[in-house]
């Protein structure tokens, strides 16, 4: 019944319960000079992903560090919200993550015993298209928004009762755990094709294996006998014998985009074509891009003048920041945030997403600016890249491909089950939709 339903606030609830809303750690309790590479992780904004946590570049303090900042130690059921920045963005802290501890720029929210409230349920509200909306109109900073303790108890809570919550944070748990599920195996796949690339295009262990005269381990002989058994000097130093170094402009065709004036709605309106910024890339969970959130008119296009760019294009952010990647996995224009790699090269552009990612120190070496820093065509074209003969591209990708073809089913199945999470959020959190008995 909806009059069972009521409306309340993050901090009402909290206090109700015995819970806190509480800031991280300042900068001045816990420095830069603490982070180790082991020891407790510290989940900071960067950590925080679609109702989740993060791990990769996750940093890391020592226990002691952790005791004596105690407070901040995150609990099962615990909320972190980034205080700013995207400050819509929060994630419910899981069994696996008790113990772990709240960074310096995230605000943690503790429910309390849940006799009114649920952390499930609350963390899903907290996700609601609506809520996100008051977080951002609410959030104080002319430059940059901030969140603080006080914003965030105000938060407004449409509460069903517990039976309820129990209900609709089942459902919507069970879709996040299944697209979860589906995000850890693409990890999996990726990680694999990556150990790949190294040990055959940076460790070279094929390579030193026959130099051993061993069989390279869990290679076929056809595939084996791809590789030579000895090494030569080249300017990037020992590389396998008979293997070219190119400058990586001769080897893939890197080009850039543009943008349309964005006041002429005759490029905008009614647009159907994918145009890209480095903003679409900004939040992806595997390294392939299904979607862009703008479009572009026929006339839009005509007016870059370099038409679309086909699927399987490698997409590289050029500035603010560099270093996002993904393959395209629709026709598309870019902006002039990109360095965009095509297919038909010497180096397809699967193998560059790795290439880029085992030089992305390299790329960003070659970087300047006053303002930010960019890559420009001009200065990426000429960095040295190893290319081995496409006997061995061509096995590599074999393999690869079958990988990442996996991966981007996947990740369609992933992102169509959040589509169908996030239509339902809002129905059965506002009450507008009922589970069935």
């Amino acid at each position: 019944m909806s009059f069972e339903w009521k409306t309340t606030t993050l901090g009402e609830i909290c206090k109700s319960q015995g819970g806190a809303i509480q800031t991280g750690p300042f900068g001045s309790q816990l420095h830069t000079s603490d982070y180790k590479e082991f020891g407790v992780p510290v989940v900071m904004p960067t950590n925080i992903g679609d109702g989740g946590i993060v791990v990769d570049g996750i940093v890391r303090i020592d226990q002691a560090d952790v005791e004596r900042l105690s407070q901040h130690k995150l609990q099962l059921g615990d909320i972190v919200f980034s205080r700013r920045g995207d400050v819509t963005k929060n994630a419910l802290i899981r069994p696996h993550e008790i113990g772990w501890f709240c960074g310096t720029g995230c605000l943690k929210v503790r429910l309390g015993d849940e006799s009114k409230a649920t952390a499930k349920f609350i963390s899903h509200c907290l996700r609601m298209p609506d809520i996100k909306d008051w977080l951002i109109r609410h959030a104080v900073g002319a430059t940059m928004p901030n969140l603080n303790t006080g914003i965030l108890s105000a938060v407004p809570i449409h509460l069903p009762p517990l039976k309820t919550q129990f209900e609709i944070a089942s459902m919507l748990g069970a879709l996040d755990d299944r697209i979860s599920l589906l995000r850890e195996t693409n990890t999996t796949l990726e990680a694999i094709a990556q150990a790949l690339f190294k040990s055959w295009f940076v460790d070279f262990d094929p390579v030193r294996a026959k130099q051993q005269g061993i069989t390279p381990q869990g290679m076929d002989t056809t595939t084996a006998a791809l590789f030579p058994d000895s090494f030569e000097e080249s300017e990037l130093g020992e590389v396998p014998k008979g293997w070219r170094v190119l400058p990586v402009g001769d080897a893939v065709e890197a080009v850039g985009g543009a943008t349309p004036d964005t006041k002429n709605p005759v490029y905008w309106e009614s647009g159907t074509f994918c145009w890209t910024t480095p903003k679409d890339l900004s939040g992806i969970a595997a390294p392939v891009l299904l979607d862009t959130e703008r479009k572009l008119s026929a006339q839009g296009i005509a007016k870059i003048g370099s038409g679309l760019l086909p699927i399987g294009t490698l997409l590289l952010s050029s500035r603010a920041p560099i270093g996002y990647l993904a393959l395209a996995q629709v026709p598309l224009a870019i902006n002039q945030g990109y360095i965009a790699m095509l297919p038909g090269g010497l180096l397809p552009p699967l193998y560059m997403l790795f290439w880029c990612q085992q030089n992305m120190d390299v790329i960003k070496g070659r970087a300047n600016g006053s303002t930010f820093m960019e890559i420009s065509k001009k200065a990426f074209r000429p960095i040295p890249a190893l290319v081995p003969p496409s006997e061995v591209v061509k096995q590599f990708m074999e393999v690869a491909s079958a990988l990442f073809e996996k991966l981007i089913e996947n990740e369609k199945q992933a992102q169509t089950l959040a589509t169908l999470r996030d239509t339902l959020l809002p129905r059965l959190i506002s009450g507008q939709l009922r589970l069935p008995v």
